[in-house]
């Protein structure tokens, strides 16, 4: 039976001067979002995913206390109370991907999941942290992730998410897969050079793999003064059978509509037998440290 839900996904370019304050910074992107989540809205989307970090740069291409000034408290801070008045506005999913205290000095990179009718579901906080070249050095902002992988019953479906270094692990897709996920959404900040190459083949694979929805998310452009190197958007779905269904620009805000059939999760898993043919007992070494 068709279960039709309209999914978005948005992208966007650096919007200010990152030199600026960091309240003038973080006040121009959310802004500029909440211009786009109206768009998705008007094109009738009931689920929308947002970037990475999506209210400032990618800062992490530094290593500076300033934009600890960045974080908020989840669900009590002023951002995720405003998207739950969107949320409610609009009647639509959304999930909002921003940079958590969780008490002074301990902070997390987490998306939080807040229903059509603007009620905050919860959060996941991104699991793998990596710190390397050009200028990845989230261990500096960011502890790993100690909530597991939830998967939240919304309006529109059960919606996972993984974010951005997550996705090279696919051990979490499948443990969404496993909690019911039909469609997971990978918030990322990846640039040409280091992952363009994987950016197609990890999360069809993984939409293949576990026969479920994925959105992919990559924030476009180049952000100075860093220039660690081109955010290539193309900004996704793919559907359970592994194909790309709707795909965004390489270089410029996007708003990305596909309509998700999540009936063909039940006819896909009916002919690829993955979960039936699962072989858990003889997997303990990928939990051994």
């Amino acid at each position: 039976m068709d279960r039709i839900v309209r999914g978005a996904v948005i992208q966007a370019t650096l919007c200010c001067d990152p030199g600026k304050s960091v309240n003038v910074v973080k006040k121009a992107m959310i802004e500029k979002h909440v211009e786009l989540i109206k768009q998705a809205a008007k094109k009738g989307a009931q689920v929308v995913c947002l970037q990475e970090l999506f209210y400032g740069p990618y800062f992490c291409a530094e290593q500076t206390t300033k934009w600890y000034d960045m974080t908020e408290r989840i669900p009590d801070g002023p951002t995720t109370k405003m998207m739950q008045s969107l949320a409610k506005k609009h009647k639509m999913v959304i999930v909002v991907p921003m940079y958590e205290e969780d008490m002074t000095g301990v902070y997390y990179n987490t998306a939080s999941v807040i229903d059509a009718d603007g009620t905050y579901l919860g959060k996941f906080r991104k699991i793998h942290i990596p710190h390397c070249n050009p200028g990845f050095w989230e261990k500096f902002y960011f502890r790993p992730g100690n909530l597991g992988l939830p998967v939240f019953e919304t309006r529109v479906g059960k919606v996972g998410v993984y974010i951005c270094y997550d996705r090279h692990f696919p051990e979490g897709w499948r443990a969404l897969g496993l909690a019911g996920a039909e469609i997971v959404f990978n918030p990322s900040a990846t640039v040409a050079g280091l992952s363009e190459y994987l950016w197609k083949l990890e999360q069809p694979a993984a939409a293949a793999n576990n026969i479920y929805y994925v959105g992919a998310i990559n924030r476009p452009g180049m952000e100075k003064p860093w220039n660690i190197g081109e955010f290539y958007g193309t900004s996704y779905f793919a559907n359970p059978r592994g194909q790309i269904i709707a795909e965004g620009s390489r270089s410029a805000d996007d708003v990305v509509i596909a309509d998700m059939d999540l009936g063909l999760i039940r006819e896909v898993r009916n002919t690829w037998q993955f979960y039936r043919d699962r072989r858990p007992e003889t997997y303990g070494p990928l939990t051994a440290p």
